[in-house]
């Protein structure tokens, strides 16, 4: 067969003959309860439930349908009783919490592909939004994003990243709660002003790189971040849900506006999948995921990024798929992706890609060799020539064997193809089963109380202890209630010392 020929005609022949050998007329059933159908080649392209946690990805030049793709993925999952995440970038995929509406093309494509049990529906949604406008609020503490992600948040140099790293064990070893952004300030107060006693224990810590720091805080605020920090911090739990009709739910993160800071998005869903990866137990390879994860705009993630991030990416990306969770990167080109990532990336979907440019045809050849090849097209030659919600098929079968690559129509949504309107949003968001979980902020004490206790404390001491004739003390003594408060800290720091554990990419690790 060459490429210009339908690759749908040898389906329909199978079809057919299908109808032909069993009794009556009896209708070809694409949704099937393992499996997701994902549309039809030369015939019915399925993504295995039992090889889903081995993740995926989702590509293709802009317009060509990779929302649609993820759409339909994100509802044969949840048909399947599996829980989903994913972030909605330009506000289509809030369409999938209505039914979908009757469309002359979409019957038509139904119908063109075989698929005979199509219908509309909705599925069970919970809206999430880091500013809490379009959705329940997401939050995390300072303390349980770490180090390592905050760095990469603020875009932070080397000499700088490793202040900031003083600042977190500080913190961890005096027991002082970092919650949100102005308990972080007030720890690098704190340390500017004990300098040197602190660069002899931890190491050099300079007043530049402190300001440059709180000046990267400020920043942050004023593009809103300051609203991820705080309680109650997000439990993953309340991602893995699952509708009393047995389907999975399907958290979708409004991330129209957040895609405005496209770092604090990348680092945000890095501390998400991290935090998925220190939190769920082992289970191995189970026969369906316990969570679905896909990663829009997934070059954000990788773009600049320093090659420790990268190293360990790679490692929690291979490591999260015994938890349970599938991983699937939503990009324009393969190439967005590094190899070591892009290599336990089984499961494909390939839009159509543009080649006007020797960039652009590098880019082709790259995508076509990431396919086992199919003899009757030219994988790189197809890739240019597919029509919008057309895609070359590869996902995992038998063994964990990559399937050969089909050129696939894709199947038509269930749900709605367009942006919810705001009053039926409200309306799922007060029924959602997390509503009043997250929306208020809880504010309980931590380093900023500490702190500031500390600091009029010891003014209230100085004042006492000015020198007199009779009563004069060296300036490097200190008061018997700044002593008996270090005394305090090192002894709750001592009782936190084993619970406060940092995973691989430095976030906090809750009840360990």
């Amino acid at each position: 067969m060459s490429s210009r020929v339908s690759p749908f005609a040898l389906w329909r022949v199978l079809a057919r003959r299908y109808k032909s050998t069993s009794s009556g007329d009896t209708e070809i059933h694409m949704l099937v309860d393992d499996s997701v159908y994902l549309g039809t080649s030369t015939r019915p392209e399925y993504l295995a439930m039992k090889y889903a946690n081995r993740h995926g990805l989702i590509t293709g030049a802009t317009g060509t349908g990779k929302t649609v793709s993820l759409q339909i993925m994100a509802e044969g999952f949840s048909r399947a009783g599996v829980p989903v995440f994913c972030a909605d970038v330009k506000g289509d995929l809030s369409g999938i919490a209505m039914p979908g509406e009757p469309k002359d093309f979409l019957a038509e494509r139904a119908k063109h592909i075989g698929f005979d049990d199509y219908e509309y529906g909705s599925f069970p949604v919970i809206f999430w939004d880091l500013f809490g406008r379009q959705g329940h609020p997401i939050r995390t503490t300072v303390s349980e994003m770490g180090p390592l992600l905050f760095s990469r948040m603020l875009d932070l140099n080397a000499t700088q990243e490793g202040v900031l790293n003083i600042a977190f064990k500080l913190a961890d070893d005096e027991g002082m709660l970092l919650l949100d952004l102005k308990d972080l300030r007030s720890l690098l107060a704190d340390i500017g002003e004990r300098a040197k006693e602190i660069s002899v224990s931890y190491g050099n810590v300079s007043t530049a790189s402190i300001g440059a720091i709180q000046r990267a805080l400020l920043v942050l605020e004023q593009q809103s971040g300051d609203l991820f920090f705080g309680e109650r911090a997000l439990d993953i739990a309340d991602l893995m849900r699952t509708h009393t009709d047995g389907r999975g739910y399907v958290s979708v993160l409004a991330a129209d506006e957040l895609m405005a800071t496209p770092r604090l998005y990348a680092t945000f869903l890095l501390w998400l999948l991290s935090e998925l990866f220190e939190e769920l137990p082992e289970v191995g390879n189970p026969d369906k995921p316990k969570l679905v994860f896909f990663f829009d705009e997934a070059h954000l993630l990788f773009d600049e990024a320093p090659k420790v991030l990268l190293d360990k990416v790679e490692q929690v990306v291979k490591l999260v798929r015994s938890k349970g969770v599938g991983v699937y990167f939503v990009t324009q080109n393969p190439a967005d992706v590094p190899e070591p990532v892009l290599a336990q990336l089984g499961n494909r979907v390939q839009h159509a890609l543009r080649a006007y440019t020797p960039r652009e045809q590098k880019a082709v050849r790259v995508a076509a060799e990431t396919f086992r090849p199919n003899p009757d097209f030219d994988t790189e030659e197809v890739i240019t020539q597919l029509g919008v919600g057309e895609a070359l098929v590869s996902t995992l079968e038998a063994k964990g064997v990559p399937s050969m690559v089909g050129r696939t129509m894709m199947r038509p949504p269930s749900s709605r193809m367009a942006p919810i309107l705001p009053a039926e949003r409200q309306q799922i968001i007060a029924e959602s089963p997390v509503d009043g979980l997250y929306d208020e902020v809880l504010d309980r004490e931590s380093a900023f109380e500490v702190l500031k206790r500390r600091a009029e404390t010891r003014q209230v001491e100085e004042e006492k202890l000015r020198p007199t004739p009779s009563n004069n003390r060296s300036s490097g003594r200190q008061t018997v209630t700044e002593t008996a408060l270090r005394q305090f800290a090192r002894t709750v720091a001592r009782e936190l010392g084993n619970s406060l554990v940092r995973g691989i990419l430095g976030s906090l690790r809750r009840g360990r």
